[in-house]
């Protein structure tokens, strides 16, 4: 299992389109086999910064996603919407394995 981590600098002016830009890729995260959990919006303390976590059983399947959503006009729309706002201005990406409570 494999969590990918998404920090995200935002526009503070662009809040409302990037929390559009979210939501539209949390479906397609899910629908290539991913379980998406959820954008984080600024709320308390820096204003800029935004946070995404997704986890697909293995890194292999990740890049499967990948290449798929290259070829999705669902995925090429949400990123049209991106070019179109400019709703973040950069953002970093970091794969994460969970440990759980097992003792």
């Amino acid at each position: 299992m494999v969590t990918c981590y998404l920090r995200y600098v935002l526009d503070p002016a662009k809040l409302k389109e990037f929390e559009h830009y979210g939501k539209l890729w949390i479906s397609l995260v899910e629908r290539f086999g991913g379980q998406h959990h959820g954008y984080f919006m600024p709320s308390e303390g820096h204003s800029n910064i935004a946070l995404a976590l997704f986890t697909f059983p293995s890194l292999a399947e990740y890049e499967v996603y990948r290449q798929k959503a290259a070829d999705d006009e669902n995925c090429k729309a949400a990123m049209r919407y991106y070019e179109e706002t400019r709703c973040f201005l950069s953002y970093e990406r970091s794969f994460f394995r969970p440990v759980f409570n097992g003792l």
